[in-house]
């Protein structure tokens, strides 16, 4: 049953219960039949229903429901947006690796005596080769 269908159902008998008494005996007795009748066909709830779902929760056409859209209109943009995380932070660690690989092998190459290494003024003349070298290379 839709919601309209209920709610016609709720009116009817809000409007049946407002005028009980005013309903002469025959329209009583006939509606009391009919409940009674309708009460003897009626199913039983929980086993007819427990088992339709699980037959509906392997149904192709539910596979292709609108639900499933919107579940996967939620989760597509996440997982590309995990992905594309990964892939920054991916070519963000490569390029650090590249620049240390870059500076040991300047090291490496060099003439200078490794107590040159440790002086402060060094470091602070390696960090600006570096800025110098990196200016050049964002121009092109």
């Amino acid at each position: 049953m839709n919601t309209d269908d209920i709610n016609l159902a709720y009116k009817i008998r809000h409007a049946l219960n407002d005028n009980l008494d005013n309903l002469p005996a025959s329209t009583t007795d006939r509606l009391a039949a009919a409940r009674a009748q309708a009460l003897a066909r009626k199913k039983a709830d929980a086993p007819v229903r427990a088992a339709s779902q699980r037959r509906a929760a392997f149904d192709l056409g539910s596979l292709f429901s609108m639900q499933w859209v919107a579940r996967a209109a939620v989760v597509a943009p996440l997982l590309a947006m995990v992905a594309g995380m990964v892939g920054v932070y991916q070519y963000e660690r490569e390029q650090h690796v590249a620049e240390l690989a870059e500076l040991d092998a300047a090291v490496l190459s060099d003439d200078l005596p490794l107590t040159a290494y440790t002086d402060h003024g060094f470091n602070a003349y390696l960090a600006q080769q570096q800025q110098a070298q990196q200016l050049p290379q964002r121009a092109q």
